[in-house]
């Protein structure tokens, strides 16, 4: 069999400013360790084909207690969970991929990284669910800290997929096709990133991340139903329990948002993401006095491993 593919010019990864491996790169293959650049896909793949893939977004960090992946159990547990409500044969267990993510990063000499997992699925052309799957697991230097931008928003034009047609607490590589018509949408329109509505009009997401906005005190974010939960999410609103600072989950439209007091993105890869503006209507306080730049401290000091309750004496209600 013959495969035919039309040479264009050769991108080097030395020229590439997305340096995710080199030629010392290792990576874990269906429970082996091989360069990265030996590893191969089937061009036959279910994943490729139809984007019949889960995966996940984790990060390790450099603490004082050494290299630590933060709520490392909480990402694979929500890898399994993905993989079977897509019916995707799985069985590795959370704790063997935990230990071989902890082992893969002493082999590329990581503390501060980003690790993607992901769970391919043999090669099958018919619409049904997976045969065989296999799992791999990429990490790569990720050493920027959170993202402080004040990021300007948009409302997309673009909605979040509906509940009905997919499994939108699961974390699917096809999803994400959305995600991108999203935010390049945004990005071609000079703002720098989108806020995607449900199919009822309410705030749901990012084009990858959850939202938060503050308004007298309260942080508010979308209510479950259709978006995916975060475990970054889930750790903003630990942190408000901890700190004291109410939180309401619910149902809102963007118009309730626009010119409140601060909001931010949350995500893994992000972090806390500090919002400008949305929709070209400015958040009414400087970021520095907000209580979600208190969430944004208290999270940074969280995942390296430090205290952060201090920030209580400084709230002033509490």
């Amino acid at each position: 069999m013959v495969f035919f593919f039309k040479k264009t010019e050769q991108i080097k990864y030395k020229k590439s400013k997305y340096m995710y491996y080199n030629d010392d790169s290792v990576l874990f293959f269906d429970g082996e360790y091989v360069k990265a650049k030996d590893a191969k896909t089937d061009l036959y793949g279910q994943s490729l084909h139809y984007g019949y893939a889960v995966f996940e977004g984790i990060k390790s960090y450099k603490t004082a207690n050494g290299t630590k992946i933060f709520k490392a159990k909480e990402h694979y547990d929500r890898l399994r969970k993905s993989a079977e409500a897509m019916l995707m044969p799985f069985d590795y267990a959370t704790e063997a991929m935990v230990e071989a993510t902890y082992r893969l990063l002493e082999m590329n000499n990581l503390s501060n990284a980003y690790i993607r997992p992901i769970v391919n699925c043999s090669p099958n052309m018919a619409l049904s669910k997976g045969q065989k799957s296999y799992l791999v697991i990429e990490a790569w230097n990720w050493d920027n800290g959170y993202l402080a931008d004040k990021m300007r928003v948009m409302t997309s034009s673009f909605q979040r997929p509906n509940p009905k047609a997919f499994k939108v607490e699961a974390k699917v590589s096809g999803h994400y096709v959305n995600s991108i018509l999203a935010c390049q949408e945004a990005k071609d329109k000079g703002f720098d990133e989108a806020l995607v509505l449900d199919e009822n009009g309410n705030v749901a997401e990012s084009s990858g991340a959850n939202i938060f906005y503050e308004k007298d005190g309260i942080l508010f974010t979308p209510a479950k139903g259709s978006i995916l939960p975060g475990i970054t999410r889930a750790t903003v609103l630990q942190l408000c329990g901890e700190l004291g600072i109410p939180t309401v989950e619910q149902f809102f439209k963007p118009e309730e948002m626009q010119g409140a007091d601060a909001g931010f993105f949350c995500g893994t890869a992000a972090e806390i993401v500090a919002l400008d503006s949305l929709d070209e209507v400015p958040f009414k306080l400087n970021w520095e006095e907000s209580l979600s730049a208190k969430i944004q401290t208290a999270y940074r000091h969280l995942v390296l491993e430090e205290d952060y309750l201090y920030l209580k004496s400084s709230l002033q209600y509490v």
